[in-house]
């Protein structure tokens, strides 16, 4: 990818910083932007203290994770990000959020760039929509967390040049993931075969018949999943899980995707999952 010299991250967060961490990792240099310059270098410190671990446990030279994180550089805002050759949107999963930040990418960055959302639910199409350069943008799905998991959706809007598709896939592997191509549809691949499982595991939770502990083991050791569905959507976020339902909900308008009263209670709470302290288990003591 020589095309590629900047690699810029909007959201500082959880999947912003594992989009930065495995970009730096690929050689880049990473300009990392979240609302304030005071957010992004915080999660790039949070980022250099996981590559000292890392180096501590001797998963990587400690030369190598202070490389890494020395091609991590915070920036204040978007204005931040005119350099990069190559955006990646990773904030909340709200479509009015996206459809504003992303004008604003389209005003800041210079022609060429490639603007690319993060979005796990979100039509990619009308995201394009919100820009003046529809065929320079399309949807990069990561899953978390970013540095193990090797799966990458590539999801092609309806204006995505052969071009920018082409320059996304081979971004991915230059990140060392696995591209898998995706068409525009709500949830895409992942989210719309894992959301039913999440919600349905909600509703079963709400009308008593296990408790959360039950129900995830019952998972795990009958349908052999590493991680059973109330303890992934703690670690997913509570908050995420929920927006997601709507969406599908919004979009598909099948009772199937309706979110359960107990999720949006734990929501309303403050219960988002592991971020929180507290979602369907209770974690730190919290």
């Amino acid at each position: 990818m020589s095309d590629i010299h900047v690699f810029g991250v909007l959201g500082a967060g959880q999947m912003g910083s594992g989009i930065a961490q495995v970009a730096a990792s690929a050689g880049w240099t990473v300009k990392l932007a979240d609302a304030t310059l005071e957010r992004a270098t915080a999660a790039r410190d949070r980022i250099a203290a996981g590559l000292k671990k890392l180096a501590e446990k001797g998963k990587l030279s400690a030369d190598e994770a202070a490389a890494v994180a020395g091609r991590i550089v915070p920036v204040d805002g978007i204005a931040g990000l005119a350099d990069a050759d190559f955006v990646v949107e990773a904030v909340t999963e709200h479509l009015e959020t996206k459809l504003a930040l992303f004008a604003q990418l389209d005003a800041a960055m210079k022609p060429g760039a490639v603007l690319a959302s993060n979005t796990s639910s979100i039509s990619i199409t009308r995201i394009a929509a919100a820009t003046k350069r529809p065929a320079d943008v399309v949807g990069l799905h990561f899953f978390n967390p970013v540095p193990l998991m090797k799966l990458v959706e590539v999801i092609r809007a309806l204006q995505t040049s052969d071009e920018t598709n082409q320059r996304a896939v081979d971004a991915v592997a230059k990140l060392n993931k696995t591209a898998v191509s995706a068409k525009d549809s709500p949830g895409f691949l992942v989210n719309r075969i894992l959301l039913p499982l999440l919600i349905e595991a909600v509703y079963v939770l709400e009308c008593g018949l296990g408790t959360p502990a039950d129900i995830d083991t019952a998972a795990k050791l009958g349908l052999n999943h590493p991680m059973g569905p109330l303890e992934l959507s703690d670690f997913i976020g509570l908050d995420t899980v929920l927006a997601i339902a709507d969406v599908f909900h919004r979009e598909f308008g099948d009772s199937k995707y309706r979110a359960p009263v107990l999720l949006r209670t734990y929501v309303a709470a403050g219960w988002l999952g592991r971020k929180s302290g507290r979602g369907f288990y209770t974690y730190g003591g919290k």
